[in-house]
């Protein structure tokens, strides 16, 4: 079953929030919900789909249905980490195409600003059942650290520099600037992120994503539920999915999950990477949307310092714009899980809403892609490709 054009993006919305002390986290979600419903037109009683992951609180879906006041006749607590709500909604997608609702809800939000979470520099505590915590736990890794060894193998292999990867967070910051949410503002340059302090070599702190609070919601339609809406239609091109683990410990770090998701989304949506206008990639570091530009298609294997160099992603200058947001290394990364956020932006690209600044000229097609897990052991990757219906 394919799920080309067999549903649409009716409704986002984003928290404007990044530090919520006075918040619950059912509070947070409740308030995405309202928003992304109201962006589209609907009320909470046309929802009969329901899907979240373990940012929610309680049993996930079972205590957010009975909080928001929702009745689904299908719900889906998918749960890899950032990626999952990709997931949600290619799986929204599915759900809609087979006849198991025709309204679906997907929110994120969380808290790791205002609990003061380590997210990053803090060992990496994995419980004892999970069957690879006996090969993990005694080198007490962090998330920092774990990137930096893709990045540094990247560099070993294929003479990939800092002042490459730098170009990255540049980019961001020149996106950022335009946002009035976003938690990092400054345009920055090469200099100023090599000179940042070190967090985990080679990665500095401004190869690192924020850590804020807040969330977002999305609604997923049927196509003639969606063409009666005010907003105009988006269409659920394609999406792939692929999970990626240390393979007994036989990890080759040269390649990524989205090596095979974005294989499977290209060939369902019928549409190949210079077709793209936008992309949004998952940037919990910038080695992360270096190694996805790669794996996706953008570049050769290797060449992705030199795709990024110089501006390349910067709206207006470059020939791939990404994360016109200012993404995760500038804007916002709620709950440590970026993966909706990406979804975002790609929507407001599509329907003409992003910031004057940054709005991409005649944006027709466009992909969100991101991890979730960490990149060096276990992750689950997942694209999903978007179109705007004229």
């Amino acid at each position: 079953m394919s799920i080309k054009r067999a549903a649409c993006i009716a409704g986002i919305y984003e928290h404007p929030t990044r530090n919520a002390p006075d918040k619950s986290l059912a509070q947070l979600h409740a308030e995405v919900a309202k928003g992304a419903l109201e962006d589209a037109g609907l009320s909470k009683d046309d929802v009969d789909g329901y899907f979240c992951a373990g940012d929610a609180p309680g049993m996930g879906p079972i205590s957010m249905v009975d909080y928001l006041g929702l009745k689904p006749r299908h719900v889906d607590s998918t749960d890899v980490g950032g990626s999952s709500y990709l997931l949600h909604v290619s799986h929204a997608a599915q759900a809609i195409a087979a006849g198991k609702c025709n309204v679906a809800l997907v929110t994120l939000a969380g808290k790791p600003r205002s609990e003061g979470m380590a997210t990053g520099t803090a060992p990496r505590i994995v419980p004892p059942a999970v069957p690879d915590a006996q090969f993990e736990q005694p080198y007490a890794p962090t998330i920092a650290n774990m990137y930096a060894m893709v990045a540094m193998r990247h560099m070993h292999e294929f003479g990939t520099t800092s002042e490459q990867l730098a170009w990255i967070k540049v980019a961001a910051s020149h996106h950022a600037q335009h946002n009035p949410h976003a938690l990092l503002r400054n345009v920055v340059t090469v200099e100023e992120v090599v000179n940042s302090p070190l967090v985990a070599s080679p990665l500095h702190r401004l190869d690192c994503c924020v850590i804020t609070d807040g969330g977002g919601a999305i609604i997923v339609t049927r196509p003639e539920i969606a063409k009666g809406l005010k907003k105009p239609v988006v269409n659920v091109l394609g999406a792939g999915e692929s999970p990626k683990h240390t393979d007994g410990g036989r990890i080759d770090l040269s390649y990524t999950g989205i090596e095979a998701a974005g294989r499977r989304a290209w060939e369902e949506a019928g549409v190949k990477p210079a077709d793209m206008k936008y992309a949004s990639f998952y940037d919990s570091f910038t080695i992360t949307v270096l190694k996805q530009i790669e794996d996706l298609g953008f570049c050769a294997k290797g060449q992705g310092g030199k795709f990024v160099a110089d501006g390349n992603l910067i709206s207006g200058v470059g020939k791939l714009p990404f994360n016109t947001d200012g993404g995760g290394l500038c804007s916002n990364h709620p709950a440590n899980r970026g993966g909706l956020t990406k979804v975002l932006e790609a929507v407001r690209q599509l329907r003409g809403e992003a910031h004057p600044a940054v709005q991409v000229k005649n944006c027709d097609l466009a992909l969100a892609a991101g991890p979730g897990g960490v990149y060096g052991v276990g992750h689950s990757h997942c694209t999903v490709i978007f179109e705007r219906e004229d």
